[in-house]
């Protein structure tokens, strides 16, 4: 495609995939952060190490096959085609390595220090020796696989992400002949760390202690040069686009297939511990890959054994902290007399999931509930939501569940439990074909004296009990009919394969929302310096909509994008967006809410939303905006956004440079660190009437109990 037909402008806009990987070294920064306990930065390290691995997995996969299939193709943010933005790719990808490397060995250094320390095997006492000898020789010799690369051994497939020992061996007896590749597995099923008996906080990578044997496994070779290494393969299986037999019809049944074939995609980067070395070229050319795609560390590849590093010093860790349960909700009165009395929001991490469940329980035991209808995204191992939507089947509730079985990485956990939720009764579907269902969104229906009644909830993030302990999130539970009428419609719709639906209140993707979202930006537009726009998301890519968010700057409409990962926008450009300012928070928790807020006082509109301002979100998922009613929580709203904008101390600005500047506290003020703030100060609402009564009961109680013992 020639210049001259490329027609979007680029001065205020940058690319995506850098912009992710800007957000990953924020995550890294924590690392290096001495504010931050020192184990919890180890634990930045190794999140920083897998959300890379699932970044080239899935965004470069997906721009490898674009450069075959349509390698023209221009990027709308950086007016690059793919192998350019491949190309920036690698090179900041380079560059953040280093950075890992730098930050793993201070961090080495300070984990020393308090009494946590890797050992070599060479350097272990005899004790240690003895113990790790009988380990290996019990417990990782009978599983391990050794294996030569000659015409009689073909190379191997290598599985994406696991770990291998690769050696560059020669023939001891024949010196002329020819190098050749050793490999030997690191079993997935072993621990990645040994503790040494020796000493506490002693330990040793059990890929290192297999590396120490590998003389055992090849020893008629000479061992030139060993390195610990993974190959990263392209997961990015476009599950709509592939075909099947036509008499597969059962979605479930293809997506088995597909995660099967997974494993078997095309190698896309191989990482080596270890510098520059003859042994990573051998590799990369029985690999197919090119030199940028070898990436060299001294960090491990893996870093997910910080997570074993238990029961040292408590300063070590963050402070404790557990999910409360909202002080103005009654353990006492069912949740459903509650609801029906005030529309409640639910906060995580700060909130307990608890609430909910317990909506979920009592609906399930109730005689009078007749339906529950759900979404379900991404689940818990063991979720106890999915458990009490069997049990709701089981006592003969109508129990309807979408499962998305396209959720990437969970897609056979989803498998597993929609498979499980179908045998207690629950009837369950699959969504659209073509469009993940990425709305979170529940209807519980109830037979009463005045015929039925509802209670709808819709949530920022999924109904999983663990990541609602990690993540920030908006849960808002209503009875509120409007709503409930537009959530039994959405429903309907599903059912019927229909995503063009009418919603008086609900914003729905991919009909509607973006087309909303562009005339609430108008609306604001039309009050020129007195608009007002605030979004929080993860993300914003969606070109239509930076655009007009853009246009909205120009007539000095005042916004604040308070955007954790990606985006695309850049702000401060002079006469494009010299109106918005863009900050992200990265924190202990991630910040995961969704929260669209336009203008000021009693005209003010509010939405939480499964949604982000991306092209996917808008255009190619089933995704639910909610709007807010409730004038105390609409009220919270504007606070919490407000503490958010403040933060001092986990926040970072975009500059119109597009580079990150940490925000700090001017001289002499408080410093805000808006997640600790909302540990300290939760959500507080009014009590429910029944709540009230509660506590006079209890206080009845006691004064009771008083005189009865005079």
């Amino acid at each position: 495609m020639s210049k001259q037909f490329y027609t979007f402008d680029l001065s205020y806009t940058q690319n995506r995939e850098l912009s992710w990987l800007a957000f990953n070294k924020r995550v890294l920064d924590e690392a290096r952060d001495p504010s931050v306990p020192l184990l919890e930065r180890t634990k930045f390290l190794s999140i920083f190490t897998s959300n890379l691995d699932e970044f080239f997995m899935v965004r470069v996969g997906s721009l490898f096959d674009l450069s075959v299939m349509t390698p023209n193709a221009i990027d709308n943010k950086s007016g690059k085609i793919p192998l350019g933005q491949l190309k920036d790719i690698f090179h900041h990808v380079s560059a953040l390595i280093a950075y890992r490397d730098e930050i793993y060995e201070q961090l080495t250094a300070d984990l020393r220090a308090a009494g946590i320390i890797e050992l070599a095997y060479p350097n272990l006492g005899k004790e240690d020796k003895k113990y790790v000898d009988s380990y290996y020789k019990m417990f990782i010799a009978p599983i391990l696989s050794p294996q030569i690369i000659d015409p009689g051994h073909p190379f191997p497939h290598l599985k994406n992400k696991a770990l291998y020992i690769a050696a560059l061996l020669c023939n001891k007896k024949n010196e002329a002949k020819n190098e050749m590749l050793g490999i030997v597995d690191v079993p997935e099923e072993i621990t990645p760390i040994l503790f040494l008996p020796s000493k506490k906080g002693a330990y040793i990578r059990t890929a290192n202690l297999i590396e120490s044997y590998l003389s055992e496994f090849f020893g008629i070779y000479e061992i030139k040069q060993c390195s610990i290494i993974s190959v990263t393969r392209n997961a990015d299986i476009n599950f709509d686009d592939e075909k099947f037999d036509e008499t597969e019809l059962d979605f479930s049944t293809k997506m088995a297939k597909l995660l099967k074939k997974r494993e078997r995609l095309a190698p896309i980067r191989l990482e080596i511990e270890d510098p520059f070395t003859k042994l990573s070229l051998r590799l990369a050319d029985r690999l197919h890959l090119k030199k940028n795609q070898i990436f060299y560390s001294i960090c491990p590849i893996k870093c997910d054994f910080v997570f074993q590093f238990d029961n040292f010093e408590k300063s070590l860790y963050d402070p404790e902290f557990l999910p409360q349960y909202p002080e103005y909700l009654s353990h006492e009165y069912p949740m459903w007399k509650q609801i029906q009395q005030r529309d409640i929001l639910l906060f995580y991490p700060y909130d307990s999931m608890a609430p909910f469940l317990k909506l979920l329980q009592e609906s399930a035991d109730d005689k009078a509930v007749t339906s529950i209808k759900i979404t379900l995204y991404r689940l818990a191992s063991r979720s106890e939501v999915a458990e009490k939507l069997c049990r709701a089947a089981e006592n003969k509730k109508d129990v309807t569940v979408l499962v998305e079985l396209r959720a990437r990485f969970d897609e056979q956990n989803n498998l597993e439990w929609a498979k499980r939720l179908s045998d207690a009764g629950c009837r369950v579907i699959y969504g659209m074909e073509g469009y993940k269902c990425h709305s979170k969104i529940c209807l519980i229906t109830k037979k009463d004296k005045n015929g039925f009644s509802h209670i709808t909830q819709i949530g920022t993030g999924n109904y999983n009990e663990k990541t609602a302990a990690l993540y920030t999130d908006f849960s808002l539970i209503t009875a509120d009919e409007s709503i409930a009428a537009d959530a039994a419609a959405f429903f309907h719709n599903m059912l019927t394969g229909n995503l063009f639906g009418v919603y008086n209140h609900l914003l729905v993707a991919p009909n509607t929302m973006k087309k909303s979202l562009l005339n609430l930006i108008d609306e604001e537009i039309q009050k020129g310096d007195k608009g007002r726009i605030i979004i929080k998301a993860n993300s914003i890519t969606e070109r239509e909509l930076i655009d007009k968010l853009s246009a909205a700057s120009c007539m000095g409409v005042k916004i604040h994008l308070i955007i954790r990962g990606i985006c695309c926008i850049v702000p401060g450009i002079p006469q494009k967006t010299e109106n918005i300012i863009v900050t992200s928070i990265v924190g202990r928790f991630l910040e995961h809410a969704r929260v669209y807020l336009f203008g000021s006082g009693e005209e003010q509109k509010i939405y939480i939303a499964s949604a982000d301002i991306m092209t996917r979100n808008q255009s190619r998922r089933v995704e639910i905006a909610c709007p807010v009613f409730h004038t105390d929580i609409k009220r919270w709203l504007n606070e919490y956004l407000d503490i958010q904008i403040k933060d001092n101390t986990k926040a970072s600005l975009l500059s119109p440079h597009k580079t990150y500047e940490r925000k700090t506290a001017p001289a002499g003020s408080e410093k805000v660190n808006s997640q600790e703030w909302f540990m300290e100060h939760p959500p507080k609402f009014a009590r429910t009437k029944l709540q009230k009564k509660s506590l006079f009961r209890k206080f009845f109680s006691i004064f009771a109990k008083l005189v009865y013992k005079k």
